[in-house]
């Protein structure tokens, strides 16, 4: 055997030792999950799993400049369960806006209103009572006249209305005549496998979880309002004037942008029928809805073929104020994204039939929806487009437990961010770009919350604490997976992982478990010191010796690392060491540099993982 090999073996074995008595630390309720058979130690749903799902059938009439929104449905709740339910927990999240709920920030006066009230409720078609409040919340528990068996269903109507708020965010007024419709409905909250009821309050910080539903929906408005919204349009001949209505059939397969509204047609009148309309949308197993309404928004919409095998077309549209110049822009940037991510990262064609970017004020994804502000320079416009629409398919396509678990979505819709920033720009203005927005924030603030570990549930996070581990610092850990283990194993591990779980309610260990299993190999030392360990990046330079260069792990993230090294002769080359040299030992890792030439001098390069602490990044001969 020769010293090489033997080099080899004895590190495989080192690294094998440890692998093997690594494991990933996991709540009791997650671990109750395994015993159920729920879930499985492979990272695939369990013989037993299960989970609920609902039927809703929404009719609203809005009527601006009435700003109570008033609405009724019909739900029937499907217990899939083997619990029986004495209770529903539903939530109200226009309570949000009520004074003295919970909220991570003051509010203006505009912002409030006086909430959701229901104005009646029947259980299998017998009037039941609605248990009033005794303090604001987006939570509300119902008990049910007779308990709801194990795989067993309930019908439930549900009169309400809400005032819609003055103040825009997430949802609410965009102006007078312009609203977006998010969250406005009374839903069963999720019943889960791990966790029972969703009783987390919205704060106006954590997003959403919610169940995969069927949605019938009817929006009642008058002449000269257009709705956007999720799900098919089912009425578009019988609210739209015939000429309008055209330019939109013509659009679901047009590959260049059609402005199916113009500002002269929202000014001649003659876009819709003569009102009230009704907007009637359909869509099924997805986990929201939300809409836009105005009488003044122009239209633009166009498409393209999203999936190579079927030809199946997806319809990428905008809707805004004619002044807002990148707007103008903003169906093309929003096809381009649609063809992007589904054709090369997630690689997993768009599992839609739309999406409509409105001008906003949220930076807010939602089912076939997104709600984004309008920028001056138009490559920011792009740039929150295709991350809002990224989101399509991390947390909505998945099922993802945001509110809880928001690394999830957010990490991995800034991890497909970046790599169509880096198609876009070119891969050296996307890593500043990159650099600038997900990571500078985080690796310049010492502060103790920003060294807490990504898996925290994200309910005890707020303000950069929050936005960081959700955003940039997960993202980072997906980036140095990728290249670790390349690219082509990534993907296959990704694919598998939305196989198994698109539908459904995945947690963090099905995606790290599911990852060992196609990886075929135990990355539980990874995933444990970037996702469970309280940590940062902070990679230096201990010694060089002779042609080894001994790297220090100080801030305990296994980031990957260049080794830029000059030579005596004024020549120069870089090493790449991925994460995989902190395998044997989290702390303190080798480089062996090449050739024979004397060395003058070493320096680290990092990269979109940018090091606290550059200080320290540098090694001289003559220091």
């Amino acid at each position: 055997m020769t010293s090489k090999l033997l080099h080899l073996v004895t590190a495989t074995l080192l690294i094998a030792q440890g692998m093997s008595a690594q494991t990933l630390y996991m709540p009791r309720t997650i671990k109750e999950t395994y015993r159920n058979g729920t879930r499985s130690p492979d990272g695939k749903p369990g013989a037993k799993y299960w989970q609920n799902r609902g039927r809703y059938s929404i009719t609203m009439t809005v009527m601006p400049p009435d700003r109570v929104v008033r609405g009724t449905e019909q739900i029937t709740y499907i217990n899939n369960s083997p619990d029986t339910l004495k209770s529903l927990v539903f939530k109200l999240f226009p309570n949000i806006h009520k004074a003295g709920a919970v909220r991570n920030a003051p509010v203006s006066n505009e912002y409030l209103s006086s909430g959701v009230t229901i104005d009646a409720f029947t259980v299998n078609g017998t009037k039941a009572p609605w248990p009033e409040q005794e303090r604001p919340s987006t939570n509300s528990r119902v008990p049910l006249p007779t308990p709801l068996l194990p795989h067993d269903s309930v019908r439930m109507s549900v009169d309400w209305h809400y005032q819609i708020s003055l103040k825009s965010n997430r949802e609410g007024m965009i102006d007078s005549t312009t609203w977006y419709l998010a969250y406005f409905y009374p839903r069963v909250a999720v019943y889960d496998d791990y966790n029972g009821w969703d009783t987390m309050n919205f704060t106006d910080v954590q997003e959403f979880y919610s169940d995969f539903n069927d949605y019938d929906v009817r929006i009642n408005v008058p002449t000269n309002y257009i709705v956007w919204g999720t799900g098919t349009l089912q009425t578009a001949n019988t609210v739209l004037q015939p000429a309008i209505a055209q330019r939109f059939q013509a659009s679901l397969t047009s590959d260049t942008t059609i402005r199916v509204v113009t500002k002269q047609d929202l000014a001649a009148h003659n876009v819709t029928m003569k009102g009230p309309n009704s907007w009637h949308f359909t869509a099924t197993n997805i986990p929201d809805v939300a809409f836009n309404l105005s009488d003044h928004y122009n239209w633009d919409a166009t498409s393209v073929v999203v999936d190579d095998a079927t030809r199946r077309r997806a319809s990428a549209q905008a809707a805004y104020n004619d002044t807002a110049a990148d707007y103008h822009h903003v169906a093309r940037y929003a096809r381009h994204a649609l063809d992007w991510l589904s054709h090369n990262w997630p690689g997993i064609p768009y599992p839609y039939e739309k999406s409509t970017v409105v001008q906003g004020f949220a930076g807010m994804e939602y089912p076939m929806m997104a709600n984004d502000e309008s920028y001056a320079d138009t490559i920011f416009s792009r740039f929150v487009a295709e991350h809002e629409i990224a989101h399509t398919y991390m947390p909505f396509y998945m099922g993802i437990n945001e509110s809880r678990y928001a690394f999830m979505d957010e990490g991995f819709a800034t991890f497909f961010e970046f790599h169509i920033g880096s198609a876009d720009l070119g891969r050296e203005r996307a890593v500043e770009l990159f650099k600038q927005f997900r990571v500078a924030g985080w690796i310049g603030d010492p502060s103790p919350a920003e060294d807490l570990p990504i898996i925290t549930p994200a309910d005890n996070l707020t303000g950069a604490a929050y936005g960081n581990s959700a955003y940039g610092k997960a993202a980072l850990g997906y980036l140095a997976l990728e290249d670790m283990i390349g690219p082509e194993l990534f993907k296959k591990a990704l694919h598998e992982y939305m196989s198994r779980w698109n539908g459904k309610h995945p947690i963090p260990w099905d995606f790290f478990n599911t990852f060992n299993d196609v990886a075929g190999r135990n990355l539980n030392w990874f995933f444990d010191a970037w996702y469970f360990q309280p940590s940062y990046i902070d990679v230096g330079v201990k010694s060089v010796k002779g042609r080894v260069v001994e790297l220090e792990n100080i801030g305990g993230m296994p980031a990957p690392v260049d080794v830029k090294v000059e030579y005596a002769d004024g020549t120069s080359e870089t090493v790449h060491e991925t994460s995989g040299i902190w395998s044997a030992d989290h702390r303190k890792a080798t480089v062996k540099l090449p050739g024979r030439k004397a060395i003058k001098s070493v320096v680290l390069e990092h990269g979109i993982w940018m090091d606290a602490n550059p200080k320290d990044d540098s090694w001289s001969l003559h220091k």
